[in-house]
């Protein structure tokens, strides 16, 4: 992922790969906290795009504008994780 990280904020210098991990991180944690769900980062999709966004705000120090400028993809994903959970759950009703 940090990879994935510095691509899409344009670093090519390796100087900051410890402080980027840590945003990584806090950012998987913001992301899982506001969808109520362990969301998988790895696979292409709203989780990850939203978590590469996370720290292009995080790292540019625009944080208190993410919510604002993401809300519907936000919404979005606490939809399809609360989908995914009532499926879950029927199926554990079912067995």
């Amino acid at each position: 992922m940090l990879e994935e990280v510095k691509s899409e904020l344009r670093i090519t210098w390796d100087d900051e790969d410890i402080r980027l991990q840590g945003l990584i991180e806090r950012a998987k944690a913001y992301l899982n906290d506001l969808a109520g769900a362990k969301l998988d980062f790895e696979e292409e999709g709203v989780p990850k795009d939203l978590l590469l966004a996370r720290c292009r705000y995080v790292y540019n120090n625009a944080a208190e504008y993410f919510e604002e400028n993401f809300h519907s993809e936000i919404v979005r994903l606490q939809y399809q994780v609360g989908i995914q959970e009532m499926l879950k759950a029927g199926d554990d009703d079912a067995e």
